[in-house]
């Protein structure tokens, strides 16, 4: 007995548009954002999101998430989007930490940053390079300027103690063995 192919082949079709849709996961952007065409902020912007909106997760590559927003697609920061539904109201912690990380296990947190995705023969082959220097100097603020950001932000200085001063470590007792 023959098999008809169209069923087969619309089965095919359901099967690929639910594991599309199972990889998709929903995110709350969590600050006015832009959707970059590449995982990179020196890529061209493809748009612009707003505090609040919801996203689509389709992909992580690195500290990026590559989402849908409405009719556009493309790359946002992962720490500018809380995974899971729901609006800013949550504490959003462990939804960011849930995106960042692979596992959405709290005891399990594993931060990665800098040079993620650079292996040792390409850090042995690191050279300076003074363009770059400059384009990072570019984004060098004052303090005023930094705690008038942090003012309009909402965030608020707090006085961390500092760590107690250490203590010299106990003289060794000397071994009988070694005077010998």
């Amino acid at each position: 007995m023959r098999t008809p192919l169209i069923p087969i082949a619309t089965l095919l079709l359901l099967l690929c548009v639910a594991s599309v849709s199972a990889m998709a996961a929903s995110g709350t952007v969590l600050r006015n954002e832009k959707i970059y065409s590449k995982p990179s902020s020196a890529s061209s912007v493809a748009a612009n999101v707003s505090k609040g909106a919801s996203v689509n997760i389709l992909d992580k590559q690195g500290g990026w998430l590559r989402v849908s927003a409405g009719k556009h697609t493309g790359w946002m920061r992962l720490l500018s989007v809380r995974a899971g539904a729901g609006g800013l109201s949550s504490s959003g912690v462990g939804d960011v930490l849930g995106a960042a990380t692979t596992r959405s296990d709290p005891s399990r947190v594993v931060a990665v940053a800098g040079l993620r995705g650079l292996n040792d023969e390409e850090l042995k082959q690191a050279k300076f390079n003074a363009e770059e220097l400059a384009r990072l100097d570019a984004w060098n603020v004052t303090e005023k300027q930094a705690r008038s950001f942090a003012s309009q932000s909402g965030l608020v200085a707090v006085n961390v103690p500092n760590l107690p001063s250490p203590k010299p470590a106990p003289a060794k007792n000397a071994s009988p063995w070694e005077s010998n």
